[in-house]
């Protein structure tokens, strides 16, 4: 398969906004997500963080389609309960930058796309003056009895970018899961490494 991967701007942006929800929607469906998503608000969030000074919006395309992106922008644009563990302790969230998420379609998965991704959003971290960069992740029990026997998480990988969990550094997200009525809390696990 011959991926194209570029980091979209402007009217690129607005005429993805649906393809890119449904992207998020889809992916984060499967676990440890578990996500059941709302196409409107996916595009509502894509679009304001994507209109951030120095965000980034990095998408993988197969011909037409987007079968992947990526999002990052500056910590300081970020709503308060991204920011706050670093606020609380005190960590300039002015030379820090946020990636959202990574999304790909599993069958286009080990072809490098992930170290594109992470590639092109450092380096635009580097270019808005960022000296470190941080994610968050989704923390589920081993145990979980949605977890497919087959999965595997990405914590490798991100070491092997230079990336390192930040003990005590959590904050919690609610969403509705898939087979939910509601919106229930998920302790999410921030990780940051070098730029």
């Amino acid at each position: 398969m011959a991926v194209a991967i570029r980091t979209l701007t402007g009217a690129e942006i607005s005429a993805a906004l649906d393809d890119l929800a449904q992207l998020r929607i889809e992916v984060f469906r499967a676990f440890p997500y578990l996500y059941d998503g709302d196409v409107a608000y996916e595009r509502d969030y894509i679009a304001e963080f994507a209109a951030a000074p120095h965000a980034a919006l990095v998408a993988a395309f197969d011909g037409d389609r987007i079968v992947g992106a990526a999002t990052a922008s500056p910590m300081i644009a970020q709503k308060a309960e991204f920011q706050r563990p670093f606020v609380e302790r005190r960590i300039d969230v002015d030379r820090l930058f946020y990636f959202g998420e990574s999304v790909l379609l599993p069958e286009y998965r080990g072809q490098g796309i992930g170290h594109a991704f992470f590639d092109q959003r450092e380096a635009a971290g580097r270019t808005a003056g960022a000296v470190q960069a941080s994610f968050c992740a989704v923390v589920r029990a081993v145990d979980h009895p949605t977890r497919p026997a087959d999965y595997q998480p990405l914590d490798a990988f991100w070491q092997k970018r230079g990336y390192r969990p930040i003990i005590g550094f959590t904050t919690d997200f609610e969403w509705k899961e898939v087979g939910g009525a509601e919106e229930v809390s998920h302790q999410m696990q921030y990780w940051i490494g070098p730029l």
